[in-house]
């Protein structure tokens, strides 16, 4: 299934601003369509934006355990996606420059995300990439819709 923004929807800052709470994760692999769910059918997370245009974003895979050795520490590390920095608006996007992230070859890059809002629904879409949680899967994106909480 491929995926695209419609029209119609908001955005601008503004519309931006807030607490989101994550609803859906999914992540598209290019070569074939397929949709899988990386981080399992019910992960969690927030992305905050704010007024004076930083933005955090952190995403958790379901079931997530308490680590009791280094290999599992070590294995957490797999199911989160985690970043911050300042943010600005580029049409239909939010391009991040990132300041601090849970992957370290993040940092001082920047990471555009392709949105709309509509109903009190931010859906995201990133652009195409090799994500390091999933490098075997060669090129993907990920699909993400948030409800606004705040």
């Amino acid at each position: 299934m491929k995926y695209f923004l419609g029209e119609g929807s908001m955005l601008n800052n503004e519309a931006l601003l807030g607490i989101w709470k994550l609803l859906s994760y999914e992540v598209e692999i290019q070569k074939s369509g397929e949709i899988f769910y990386s981080m399992g059918k019910n992960p969690s997370g927030f992305a905050s934006f704010t007024i004076n245009n930083y933005v955090m974003v952190t995403l958790t895979a379901e079931g997530r355990r308490v680590a009791t050795n280094d290999q599992e520490r070590a294995a957490l590390l797999d199911t989160i996606v985690s970043y911050a920095g300042t943010y600005r608006i580029e049409g239909n996007e939010w391009v991040t420059s990132v300041i601090v992230a849970w992957n370290p070859e993040w940092i001082n890059t920047e990471q555009r995300r392709q949105f709309e809002i509509k109903n009190s629904h931010l859906k995201v879409l990133t652009s195409w990439r090799v994500m390091p949680n999933w490098a075997d899967k060669g090129m993907q994106r990920s699909i993400l819709t948030f409800t606004k909480v705040a």
